[in-house]
């Protein structure tokens, strides 16, 4: 599979990820706050947070689907959400590591905070940028 079918599934999978998560964070915050696992240990929930951040994911989410139509010029909206995942997940390494969270985020945080930073810092190396646009 070509660097770049991989990069726009990834893509399409966390963007629907990102805009379902928005729509939960702004319709439904303390339902969000209960389900999601783990945000519980952040501190008590306020739904005027939730919603900022939810809109964020949204505008995450649209951004990606954006990114995988307009691949060639995209790069400065690409960097920017990665920016933003990548900003994410060195705030839970620094609260797990300052004690602030639990231990258990290392594996609890995987899925929704470092797996998809990880492959957004990944397809944003230039190297593999430019595999991208040559495929």
């Amino acid at each position: 599979m070509k660097s770049r079918s991989v990069f726009t599934a990834a893509l399409w999978l966390l963007a629907i990820v990102s805009l379902l998560n928005a729509v939960w964070m702004l319709t439904h915050a303390w339902s969000w706050f209960e389900w999601i696992p783990g945000v519980a240990d952040t501190g008590t929930a306020n739904a005027h947070f939730i919603h900022d951040v939810g809109i964020a994911y949204a505008v995450c989410g649209v951004g990606l689907f954006w990114t995988t139509r307009n691949i060639a010029t995209a790069r400065p909206v690409y960097l920017g959400i990665t920016a933003f995942f990548v900003g994410h997940a060195l705030g839970h390494v620094l609260e797990i590591l300052l004690g602030a969270l639990p231990h258990s985020h290392w594996l609890i945080d995987i899925p929704l905070v470092f797996a998809p930073a990880a492959v957004l810092l990944w397809f944003a190396l230039p190297a593999q940028w430019k595999k991208l646009l040559s495929n």
